[in-house]
């Protein structure tokens, strides 16, 4: 089962995938499984199959990794489309983030499914996860029966994320009055978001998760001025919020717009933070089987999924979008036997 996880993986990270750009590879990834029998259900670049014989009297879980990736960073030494095998590892775009869990949980549904459980079972390959599309996860959601748990497969060195930060994105904007910077006219926009931004960068949201620690409040971005000799009549800069399960997008939106003097605006609301019942049948079997539990900084389809969900795969976050990306062969066995031990013969 290993062998054949790993030559799949080869074939997909051969196949460019970009967010937006996963036809070639969501074609490829669907002839594969239909040629092994099965019937594929697909929705834009999203594919998804169901266990045979699904039954709705019994709970469902969902097997869940993404098939696009990052687009190449500039350094890679190699061809990050040819994969290469050497000294146990296996280069290519893809490989850690998150090939590896997409065709170890796809050879462990077909494993599996072999075999009577007392679930169901769904495997989904879905689009746009790197850039939070909105032709992915959230909408592939919508078309699948009820879910009762989710395994989301990233790199995590097969350890139990069981919450995770979302994200908001604000554009904020001061407002002043254009001068001659010679005359010293005007009110200096830069000026007033200096002591907005020194606020934010000082701010501490009250309430702390045990898991997930703080919200990071993070400027990122900054924009002002025509040119040199006029005072700049407008500041924009960005930023960047990564909150906890003790906040919703909202929450964290109003409180800001009530410590900012300026306009502030929120990119989307869509981008939740989630989190597990640490007394789930998943979690408790999950701490029978001695796997750490953690919070996750970053972020994955989990912010779509409105039902629970954990967070495990092969690999390490340490390596994702970076250049010479690989992930150890060890590595894909490894997470074959826990996904298999995890779930076969498992009962709610």
């Amino acid at each position: 089962m290993t062998q054949q996880a790993i030559q799949l993986l080869k074939q997909l990270i051969a196949t460019p995938s970009a967010s937006r750009e996963e036809g070639a590879a969501a074609d490829f990834l669907q002839a594969h499984i239909e040629e092994l029998g099965y019937l594929c259900n697909r929705l834009g670049n999203n594919v998804w199959i169901m266990s045979p014989g699904f039954d709705l009297n019994k709970p469902t879980i969902l097997l869940n990794s993404h098939i696009d990736t990052v687009r190449p960073a500039q350094g890679w030494t190699i061809d990050p489309f040819t994969p290469i095998e050497k000294n146990g590892k296996l280069y290519g775009l893809g490989s850690n983030d998150a090939g590896a869990s997409l065709v170890s949980l796809l050879h462990v549904f077909f494993a599996l499914t072999e075999k009577e459980q007392a679930y169901n079972l769904i495997f989904a390959a879905s689009a746009e996860e790197e850039i939070s599309g909105t032709n992915g996860m959230e909408i592939l959601v919508k078309e699948l029966p009820k879910i009762d748990v989710a395994i989301v497969g990233e790199p995590t060195n097969m350890q139990a994320a069981i919450a995770e930060k979302g994200l908001l994105v604000l554009d904020c904007t001061v407002f002043g009055k254009s001068g001659h910077a010679a005359r010293n006219e005007g009110e200096n926009a830069i000026y007033k978001a200096m002591p907005i931004i020194e606020q934010l960068k000082n701010y501490r949201f009250s309430k702390v998760s045990d898991l997930l620690g703080e919200v990071n409040v993070n400027v990122t971005m900054i924009s002002a001025g025509v040119q040199h000799n006029v005072v700049p009549d407008r500041c924009d800069f960005t930023v960047d919020i990564r909150f906890t399960e003790c906040y919703t997008n909202k929450e964290i939106l109003a409180e800001i717009q009530s410590q900012a003097d300026c306009e502030v605006k929120a990119r989307s609301l869509r981008l939740k933070s989630s989190s597990i019942d640490r007394k789930n049948p998943f979690v408790l079997r999950c701490k029978e089987m001695g796997l750490q539990m953690y919070g996750s900084p970053t972020m994955s389809d989990q912010t779509f999924m409105h039902f629970p969900s954990l967070k495990i795969g092969p690999g390490s976050s340490a390596r994702s979008h970076t250049t010479d990306e690989f992930v150890y062969l060890s590595e894909i066995d490894e997470a074959i036997r826990v996904y298999m031990e995890l779930l076969d013969g498992f009962s709610f």
